[in-house]
């Protein structure tokens, strides 16, 4: 896959499976879906390691969310470079850094900063296997801004699963509540993360004009941005005098992990393109909720933890209810696309 973030990738999935044999399509499928799920969940267990470690003793959430906003801005001038020195080695677009295009790119890069500081802040209050649960109100808050802010109207069985969505979530918190492991905290930086995840999808197609298109140039210029107002919040927070006093602050091991962190924050942009592009969004979205499952179990396994049946329901309600909205998205845009005169009789039906 070119890193352009340019090309659509229903047309290249579709180009390059017609003249592949089943087998190596499968093979390809299957490695690329592996490598998702693989880079996603080390990131989550990476990063909940360089956030809450008891071994490390860190307390400076923002500044480990503003270096790995460095370590993916610099990823992608270095690729930039690479692609402009040796066109034949990787394809990659320019980027230089246009003043005018920051600025446009600003409203989005504040969102994108809510999204990624919130996303860790959860991560570090909360446990794993409840950090999918805690954050799992993205789908609600995409109906309910699609409504408010595009006035788009939402089925009413898509409205159905979006119930059962916001059910188990409250099962969920009620269970952490029962078993003495709820973080209030972890738990409203989840609710905030949902929500900017979702404005920040909206705002993305606002302003992925002003920068061509390309997927790459709007992941530098919102990390560039991010990586400029994350300055004052780390004076205003004292985490530059934490981080100053800090006794691994000289350990090769402690920065190549916090390296580490950045490198699957930024490769995790490119294998959910390479997974869409060999598969299909709504293929992608399946994946992502069963990836959510394993890593669930995986971090019961892992910390050792037992959790009540009533527990495991709400992780179940959420994941179907996302699994079961994705489904019924994707029947009715498949139906639209069969009978445009549905789209009228769409907006006649129950909506939020």
């Amino acid at each position: 896959m070119a890193l352009t973030g340019a090309s659509d990738p229903s047309e290249e999935a579709e180009g390059g499976h017609g003249e592949k044999p089943f087998l190596v399509r499968a093979l390809q499928i299957t490695l690329v879906v592996s490598l998702y799920w693989v880079t996603s969940i080390s990131m989550v267990f990476l990063n909940k390691y360089l956030l809450d470690s008891p071994s490390l003793h860190l307390d400076t959430p923002i500044f480990v969310t503003f270096y790995q906003c460095l370590v993916t801005t610099l990823l992608c001038k270095g690729l930039s470079v690479l692609a402009t020195c040796c066109p034949g080695a990787v394809d990659f677009p320019t980027l230089r850094l246009d003043l005018r295009v920051a600025r446009s790119v600003l409203p989005l890069s504040v969102v994108f900063i809510g999204m990624i500081t919130f996303n860790n802040l959860c991560l570090k209050y909360v446990g794993v296997a409840f950090y999918n649960v805690g954050r799992s109100l993205t789908t609600v808050f995409n109906v309910l801004l699609s409504y408010l802010l595009l006035k788009q109207v939402t089925s009413f069985y898509a409205l159905l699963t979006c119930g059962v969505i916001i059910g188990g979530f409250w099962l969920g918190v009620d269970q952490e509540g029962a078993e003495g492991t709820l973080s209030l905290m972890g738990t409203i930086f989840g609710v905030l993360a949902s929500l900017c995840v979702s404005l920040n999808a909206i705002y993305t197609k606002k302003v992925l004009p002003s920068v061509d298109g390309s997927i790459w140039r709007l992941t530098f210029y919102n990390n560039v941005n991010a990586c400029v107002l994350f300055l004052p919040l780390l004076l205003l927070l004292g985490e530059l005098q934490a981080l100053r006093d800090f006794a691994q602050l000289g350990s090769a091991y402690f920065w190549g992990m916090m390296t580490l962190g950045g490198l699957f924050g930024f490769a995790i942009g490119y294998v959910t393109g390479l997974q869409i592009k060999f598969t299909s969004p709504l293929t992608h979205n399946v994946s992502g909720t069963a990836k959510a499952c394993a890593q669930t179990v995986l971090a019961v396994l892992y910390f050792e933890e037992t959790k009540s049946f009533l527990w495991w329901t709400s992780n179940l309600m959420v994941l179907g209810g996302s699994s079961a909205y994705t489904w019924v998205r994707g029947w009715e845009m498949k139906k639209t696309q069969e009978d445009p005169s549905h789209k009228e009789d769409e907006k006649s039906t129950v909506g939020v």
